[in-house]
């Protein structure tokens, strides 16, 4: 059975080279710029003035949110704490998109359509081909994901179908056991998160973004449902 309470922190990882260019990044691996850093850090120290220290914590397998882990971690003094990173985790894959200027691929496609792309449930941009200059299917940090779960693209359904079977076995897993889990991810894979946990309809989470570094404080009850009906940004940490 689990326990009758427990905490589950969600940040999604400080600003990153690319956030900062504008630019579509999905799987492709960057890092954390000055004011990303310190947007981690910042995070670790909220945790600590708020008396939340992290039991574990879960990452994806990209940099951006490895570091900002190990940033905020360092910030609440839990360093030592166990790490479980996973693709599942990932940012959503936005195939021939990644690398490309957000403002430069509006002015190329419309804004209606690139809106789509980038905010519709089901709808997915176009897929990444194999020669294509970013790709990072060939990294060798998934050489033990099947090459028929490797994404060429991804809209957000196909975001939430890989993170339910991590959520329903290794973060359920950890919640049962531990007081506080942290996970450290991106804005969508977490936002596909928050769907799940708040079962949002798929017309309304267009709506909902998570900010770099903020991190988002739920308590759960023992079916692993949140105990308050809060809005997101009411769950903020200040």
């Amino acid at each position: 059975m689990v326990k009758k309470a427990t905490r589950l922190v969600l940040l999604r990882h400080g600003q990153s080279q690319w956030n900062l260019e504008n630019r579509f990044t999905g799987w492709f691996d960057v890092g954390l710029t000055e004011k990303g850093i310190q947007e981690a850090t910042t995070a670790g120290d909220l945790l600590r003035s708020s008396g939340i220290s992290p039991d574990v914590v879960h990452t994806s397998l990209q940099t951006r949110a490895i570091a900002t882990a190990h940033l905020a971690l360092a910030a609440c003094e839990q360093l030592w704490i166990p790490v479980r990173r996973s693709w599942r985790l990932n940012e959503r894959h936005y195939g021939d998109l990644t690398g490309l200027n957000k403002q430069e691929t509006i002015d190329l496609h419309g804004e209606e359509k690139v809106h789509e792309w980038r905010r519709s449930y089901s709808v997915a941009p176009p897929p990444m081909a194999a020669d294509h200059p970013y790709n990072p299917n060939t990294d060798l940090r998934y050489r033990s994901v099947p090459t028929n779960l490797l994404p060429e693209t991804e809209c957000l359904a196909d975001v939430l179908e890989r993170l339910v079977p991590y959520w329903r076995d290794q973060l359920a897993r950890d919640l049962q056991e531990f007081d506080t889990v942290l996970v450290a991810a991106h804005g969508n894979s977490l936002r596909a998160l928050v769907k799940h946990l708040e079962e949002i309809p798929e017309n309304e989470i267009a709506g909902v973004e998570i900010p770099t570094g903020a991190p988002i404080v739920y308590e759960l009850d023992s079916a692993l449902r949140p105990t308050e009906s809060l809005s997101i940004s009411e769950r903020y940490l200040a």
